[in-house]
């Protein structure tokens, strides 16, 4: 009963991670030690599945999956994400620098904590943090694209942020804010339950989930130190779009009857010396102390199993 409760708490801060904008998911799974078997849980959904369903076989069905497992970390992804939404809809409106300020330091502290669980350095894997790095910091200079409510494309929007929200370092949520329905989905949809918005993007999530987790956990097997090193490149790099200290761009445009705003860039600058910096440093202390303590509860926790 404890383990399922701590993998829910697990599930809770990938979903947390998920709804902002630069954070992924992916990296608190990482962090908390549960990325593997996640991956290796999520590609037991084959056709020994699809056989033992058809046969209403759910006993072994369930211990094919690792249901337990699965169950406990989406209760916690989904409980998270809903109730998460609004109140981060509040904090970016009345808070932004702050917001901005901690999730850098959780950031910023993933990538020492990811980085030396890699085994041995040589030269692809510096390449590869290297190429890693240079793919994430890009994203924060691409154009978002506009809003798009139709089928297909909500489609899309689901298969791609899923692969990226499992992807340590690349988010979920900032991949939809390049494809344009970062608001639409994260914040509209989920805030009010909109399922005419939700299944479409649920549906392409669980596809290009089920698609990309077999990859995924062969690369992994077969390329450790590679992977991590690139995953490691994807956090780094991913620093660019959290930097606290930035002003949206942001650009009109028409949508039917309504004129409909969206973000297409950042201008970034330093930080001025003043209190109010004062307090995003201490802000973003605290989210690297918080790393600090998950990777320690999850390391102290894996050595007494």
């Amino acid at each position: 009963m404890i383990s399922y409760i701590l993998n829910i708490l697990k599930g809770a801060l990938m979903g947390a991670a998920n709804v902002i904008p630069g954070v992924s998911g992916g990296t608190m799974a990482l962090l908390t030690g549960i990325f593997e078997k996640l991956i290796d849980t999520i590609k037991s959904f084959d056709l020994q599945a699809l056989k033992l369903a058809s046969r209403f076989q759910f006993k072994a069905l369930f211990e094919h999956i690792d249901f337990k497992f699965l169950s406990a970390v989406g209760i916690g992804v989904v409980v998270s994400i809903v109730s998460f939404a609004k109140l981060l809809e509040f904090l970016f409106i009345n808070h932004a620098l702050h917001v901005w300020a901690f999730f850098f330091g959780l950031i910023l502290a993933s990538v020492y904590f990811v980085g030396k669980k890699i085994g041995r350095i040589s030269i692809p894997v510096v390449v590869l943090f290297t190429l890693g790095t240079a793919i994430a910091g890009s994203m924060a200079f691409m154009e978002p694209a506009a809003e798009n409510e139709s089928i297909p494309y909500l489609l899309a929007c689901g298969a791609i942020a899923m692969c990226s929200m499992i992807l340590p370092g690349l988010s979920g949520s900032f991949v939809l804010l390049l494809m344009g329905n970062y608001e639409l989905v994260m914040i509209k949809a989920v805030s009010s339950f909109n399922l005419a918005v939700l299944i479409p993007v649920g549906i392409g999530a669980a596809a290009g989930l089920a698609a990309f987790a077999r990859l995924l956990s062969w690369i992994f097997k077969k390329f450790h130190d590679q992977t991590i090193a690139i995953l490691t490149g994807f956090i780094f790099g991913s620093l660019s779009i959290l930097w606290p200290w930035k002003k949206a761009l942001t650009q009109t445009f028409q949508k039917g009857n309504e004129i409909k705003e969206k973000v297409i860039g950042y201008d970034y600058s330093l930080p001025e010396m003043n209190a109010e910096t004062a307090v995003a440093v201490a802000i973003m202390l605290i989210g690297i102390i918080a790393i600090a303590l998950v990777e320690t509860g999850a390391s102290k926790l894996k050595n007494d199993q």
